[in-house]
C-alpha cells in the first residue's frame, strides 16, 4: 500500500514537471527549462545534437529557447510513465506544436531521476520529430 501511495505521488510530481516544460517552452525561459536538469544530463535534440553536461545543454538552450519562433502554441503530455527503479522513471511525452499552418508532433522520451531531496529530474532525453508517413 505504501508503494502504491509513494509512485502516485511520484507520478504527479513528473506529470508536474511536464507541465512545466511546457509552460517555460511557451514563454520561451531558457533559465526555469534549465532548472528542470541534473547536472550530468544528456539531451538529443530533435534533429540530432548531442549536448552531454548541464553546460552544454545551457550553452545550446540560452543561445536557442529565447529566440525560438513560431506561430502557435506548444503543448506537452506525458501519455506513458514506467518506472525502470523507484528512483528512475522513462516518460513518454506527446509534443504538440499547435500553428495556423497545421500541427506538428514530437515524440521526446525523457528518464528522469528523483534526488534525495525527493524532486525529480531531467536526466536523459531524447526528442523526436514525428513525420507523417
Amino acid at each position: 500500500m505504501v508503494r502504491m501511495d509513494t509512485e502516485s505521488a511520484d507520478i504527479k510530481a513528473i506529470e508536474e514537471i511536464v507541465a512545466t516544460v511546457e509552460q517555460v517552452q511557451r514563454a520561451r525561459d531558457a533559465e526555469g527549462f534549465l532548472a528542470l536538469f541534473h547536472p550530468d544530463a544528456l539531451w538529443t535534440t530533435a534533429h540530432g545534437k548531442v549536448l552531454i553536461g548541464f553546460d552544454a545543454i545551457a550553452e545550446f538552450t540560452r543561445a536557442v529557447l529565447p529566440n525560438a519562433e513560431w506561430d502557435g502554441e506548444v503543448t506537452y503530455e506525458a501519455v506513458h510513465i514506467q518506472f525502470l527503479r523507484p528512483d528512475v522513471a522513462a516518460v513518454k511525452i506527446r509534443q504538440i506544436y499547435h500553428s495556423p499552418a497545421g500541427d506538428t508532433e514530437g515524440a521526446p522520451l525523457y528518464v528522469m531521476t528523483k534526488q534525495p531531496d525527493g524532486n525529480w529530474l531531467l536526466h536523459a532525453a531524447q526528442n523526436t520529430e514525428v513525420r507523417a508517413a
